[in-house]
């Protein structure tokens, strides 16, 4: 006898699971699980084939392990083996839509661990005391998108170390193709693997009971002949299962069909029951009239529909493409033929949070919100939408539904082409602004599995327009020798945008400074001509590491030159402090770096020093002083090179700076502006590289220089006017004017320091107030001797300040 016949015995004295309505066997080996009796595994991965049931077993142990939910069932009649104790609940982080790393990030926010690094969150569960419970539903519904496999990743990268880690029971529900990949990672005894379809956790039992409660009018069958007399009721019931061999799907859509259209059924005929989710198909086709193949045609494009489903609008043009044929009159009034198999499902009008399905469950009734992502990979958020209705999607009633119709397809890569050009048409003028969401966020979807990507990965709206998260999921799918310039660009780009949760005119602004970090000039302007308000135009970027400090200033027009001639006006250039042999630099040899203020140590402070330490008389045949630091000097307005004395360069005058408009604050990895007048930040930029330093010009030309190189951006964002001023006869309080001094550095939240635009660092007592050389230039009777770029932009030195 094995563990399904003896729980078959043994239960016939007790209630069935209200909601499982059988499996005792399994609910005995979970609760085992859960209370950790001796010699119970550790991990148990669960599985089955498409339509098992093994989602709907989960969720109804779940309702045995909320310390609420419990109350509601009838927790006496049931058998006291499948019932766990009263514990406080697992932590069940879903994977639904959701990437591998999603999903951990999930997990350790639900912990509350303090992680920063993925390999942090392992760490700190083994660490942890008391053993954790976690639970993981319908792996197979991970990933935003199909096609790029994600249940797998998740097997791989979360669930064997999850696995692994002492601290941690884990039930995980597995499709079969991955369930001897996560149960051979650990050592026998320590892992039980539940296949429902296997002879020892069958229960055709339980599957007869399943059809006998979808068949009671109480559970809302329609009056029929073979509903409400038990008899016929209870032998229709078990030749549904008799048939089904173990499919609790099949059985659910026989049901389903049998209910939509019961004329010219006959119970007794067993011909016209199915044994395959196919056969409910064929079956409902024929005994309305129709031709089984233009079902499956009519149900093909939400069989490879993405996400909740599919537009309702869109339904018709794809089926339209997937058939050759306009299926418009089949769809308007094949409504009957669908109904089985197809339901509604409305979005609110902000976009929702798609994933609100609870995966095989969706076909039982159960439903299960998908979870924000969060911590290092965040998802974009919910799609945004171009409207304020509500908005209704079309899918089918079982993910197992459609991968039966995905299989019946005769060339799926076919197919989705088709999908991919009719999505492509439906794009307005192909402005990504105004197309439907659907088609913004999943048209990657269907392309990736078209084998179409590459080619579509040139379009700098749809970089910018579609969910980060998706788009970028099915980048990564594509090997990168298959990609193009652009994609490779928007590739790099792509986990900032996720990181931030970036919105769409910012998502622009770090894709154009990305094109022009790489080259691609006409792809950063086209982002210029979407109709989007972005904060800032890139001027150019220099790929150059190791900068250690820049500046901005100017070169002073030639004495008695006219100021409207060509180069007669004064040229704006950046002062870049580069390690000596930088190409086009000009050395800084320490005997003529100026003397560091007292307070202030810089890089070519350290290059002053040095050479300070050589010999005061060497020899005359001695090889010149070493040089650790050099000065190259660079447009700040185009990319070109500038060859000139950096003795020259001056910084903006104090007027100018009292004038300017912006103040920028930063992190390691952050930068802000904001508006001196009112201190409300006008823009804020992100890295995937460390910023070195930054200095921003009276007229709002930042330059930053990270690990990876240097970059110029005009800033285009206004800046808020202030506040209004107090009345004439307000005293001012000595509160007051501390407020006034400090409000814009409090305003940015700022850590590291703030700065002004153009602000110099430590000015020598006897300095004039006339324009200010280049730090880190020989010492003059109007320059200021400082080449930190904390002391110029009047930052303290300090901690890297926050990441966020």
């Amino acid at each position: 006898m094995n563990a399904s016949d003896d729980a078959a015995g043994t239960a016939a004295h007790y209630a069935p699971h209200p909601y499982v309505g059988g499996r005792t066997a399994a609910l005995r080996a979970l609760a085992a699980w859960r209370m950790r009796w001796p010699g119970a595994p550790r991990v148990v991965v669960l599985t089955g084939s498409p339509g098992s049931g093994s989602s709907r077993l989960v969720a109804g142990f779940l309702m045995l392990c909320d310390p609420d939910y419990r109350k509601q069932l009838p927790l006496d009649d049931l058998d006291p083996a499948t019932v766990p104790p009263d514990l406080p609940a697992p932590a069940v982080p879903s994977p639904r839509g959701l990437t591998a790393a999603q999903v951990l990030w999930l997990l350790a926010d639900h912990l509350g661990l303090a992680a920063g690094r993925t390999a942090d969150v392992f760490s700190e569960l083994a660490a942890h005391e008391e053993p954790l419970t976690v639970v993981v539903p319908d792996v197979n519904l991970a990933g935003p998108v199909r096609a790029a496999n994600e249940p797998a990743r998740l097997v791989r990268e979360v669930l064997v170390p999850l696995a692994a880690t002492p601290t941690v029971h884990l039930l995980a529900d597995v499709p079969r193709e991955l369930a001897a990949e996560l149960a051979g990672a650990l050592p026998r005894g320590q892992v039980q693997v539940i296949d429902l379809d296997a002879p020892e956790w069958a229960d055709p039992e339980g599957l007869v009971l399943h059809a006998e409660t979808a068949l009671t009018p109480e559970a809302g069958a329609p009056d029929l002949p073979f509903t409400t007399e038990p008899d016929a009721r209870r032998a229709l019931a078990e030749a549904l299962a008799r048939r089904a061999d173990g499919s609790r799907l099949t059985v659910h859509l026989a049901v389903r069909s049998l209910f939509a259209h019961p004329e010219g059924f006959d119970p007794a005929d067993e011909a016209q029951l199915p044994r395959t989710v196919g056969d409910v198909l064929d079956l409902h086709a024929r005994r309305l009239g129709a031709d089984p193949r233009t079902l499956r045609q009519m149900l093909a494009p939400l069989a490879f529909a993405e996400g909740d489903g599919l537009p309702v609008q869109l339904w018709h043009p794809l089926a339209n493409a997937v058939a050759g044929r306009d299926m418009g009159r089949v769809i308007a009034d094949g409504m009957l033929l669908a109904a089985p198999f197809v339901e509604p499902v409305t979005l609110p009008a902000d976009g929702g949070d798609e994933g609100a399905d609870g995966g095989e469950g969706a076909a039982d009734g159960v439903a299960t919100d998908r979870p924000e992502a969060s911590g290092d990979e965040r998802a974009s958020g919910a799609p945004e939408t171009s409207g304020g209705a509500p908005r209704t999607l079309i899918r089918l009633t079982h993910p197992g539904l459609a991968a039966e119709l995905r299989a019946g397809t005769a060339d799926p890569r076919d197919a989705q082409t088709k999908i991919a050009m009719a999505l492509l048409e439906a794009v307005p003028q192909q402005d990504w602004s105004q197309a439907d969401p659907y088609v913004r966020d999943y048209l990657a979807a269907h392309t990736l599995e078209a084998g179409l990507l590459p080619q579509l990965l040139t379009d700098p709206g749809l970089f910018t327009h579609a969910d980060p998260t998706r788009l970028r999921t099915a980048v990564e799918a594509v090997p990168l020798d298959q990609l193009g310039a652009p994609a490779r660009t928007y590739l790099r780009t792509a986990p900032l945008l996720t990181r931030s949760e970036a919105p769409l005119d910012m998502r622009a602004a770090l894709l154009e400074t990305a094109f022009v970090e790489d080259g691609l000039l006409p792809y950063a302007e086209a982002l210029h001509g979407l109709g989007l308000d972005l904060p800032w135009r890139t001027l150019w970027s220099l790929p150059l590491p190791g900068v250690a400090s820049v500046a901005a200033g100017f070169l002073p027009a030639q004495e008695g030159a006219d100021p409207a001639a060509p180069g007669g006006a004064r040229r704006p250039v950046a002062a870049l402090l580069v390690p000596a042999g930088t190409p086009g630099s000009r050395p800084l040899p320490a005997a003529d770096a100026p003397e560091p203020a007292a307070t202030t140590t810089t890089a070519a402070d350290t290059a002053a020093d040095t050479a300070a330490a050589e010999p005061a008389a060497p020899p005359a045949d001695a090889a010149p002083a070493p040089t650790t630091t050099a000065l190259l000097l660079h447009d700040l307005l185009r990319p070109v090179p500038v060859d000139a004395d950096p003795a020259q360069v001056l910084r903006p005058s104090e007027q100018e700076q009292a004038a300017a408009p912006y103040g920028f604050s930063r992190g390691a990895d952050y930068l802000r502006v904001w508006a001196r007048a009112s201190g409300e930040v006008v823009t804020a930029l992100i890295s995937d590289s460390p910023f070195r330093d930054a200095d921003l010009t009276p007229d709002g030309i930042l330059l930053v220089a990270t690990e990876r190189g240097v970059t110029a951006r005009q800033i285009l964002a206004p800046a808020p006017a202030a506040a209004p001023a107090p009345t004439p006869d307000a005293e001012p309080t000595e509160a007051t004017d501390a407020t006034h001094a400090t409000g814009a550095t409090e305003a940015t939240g700022n850590t590291e320091g703030t700065g002004s635009a153009g602000a110099t660092g430590a000015v020598d007592a006897a300095a004039p107030a006339a324009p200010a050389a280049i730090p880190g230039q020989a010492a003059a009777p109007t320059t200021v001797p400082s080449t930190d770029a904390a002391a110029a932009h009047g930052r303290t030195r300090g901690p890297e300040g926050d990441h966020s």
